[in-house]
């Protein structure tokens, strides 16, 4: 059991050196670290897709542009929760940019259609409805930007409430509270807007 813990306890500073090394510069770290998460990377990329992705776009395909978005970030991580919290907010705008090209197409976009099917059809109304949470979200974000923090890690990361008190440094009562009222005004809001 104590081999256990130490084998444990030397992953998680394996983890939070080459978090600091990626930070730092050093590109060739971050790899380590998607190596270290990748089970958990691949279930909040497959978590976005089973969440309303376009069809075409697939788990693999969100976890590969995440891995490009990642290297090119500046900030620093305060742990593993802050990383995933991170890399579900990059996933979350590759989804969106993702549905807005999707959208475009759609209105004209330069692109003459030939034939319409039903596939064709489910993928524009799951680029609708994403665009319509990333606006309601964006809404949030301008009026209270916690709130909006803890929505995008519950309902975006598919956190826990520990996980997202984690990730954003936050009292486990403050994340409930917050989510709660994500939840009101988001489907408020939806209520209204749908009308």
């Amino acid at each position: 059991m104590v081999g256990i813990v130490e084998s444990v306890d030397e992953v998680a500073d394996g983890l939070t050196r080459y978090l600091v090394e990626h930070c730092e510069g050093q590109d060739e770290s971050l790899g380590k670290v998607v190596t270290h998460l990748y089970p958990e990377l691949r279930r909040l990329a497959g978590m976005h897709v089973n969440m309303g992705a376009p069809n075409t776009l697939s788990a693999t395909d969100i976890l590969h542009d995440a891995y490009e978005k990642l290297s090119k970030y500046k900030g620093s991580y305060n742990n593993r929760a802050h990383f995933l919290a991170i890399a579900s907010q990059a996933m979350r705008q590759i989804i969106i940019d993702y549905a807005r090209r999707k959208m475009a197409r759609k209105r004209g976009g330069g692109l003459k259609r030939v034939e319409f099917d039903e596939a064709q059809i489910a993928v524009a109304a799951q680029a609708e409805e994403l665009l319509m949470i990333n606006q309601l979200l964006q809404s949030l974000e301008s009026q209270n930007p916690k709130t909006a923090r803890v929505f995008e890690c519950r309902f975006f990361g598919g956190m826990t409430d520990p996980e997202t008190s984690e990730a954003l440094g936050m009292p486990l009562r403050t994340v409930q509270r917050e989510w709660m009222k994500a939840k009101a005004f988001l489907s408020g809001s939806w209520h209204v807007e749908t009308k």
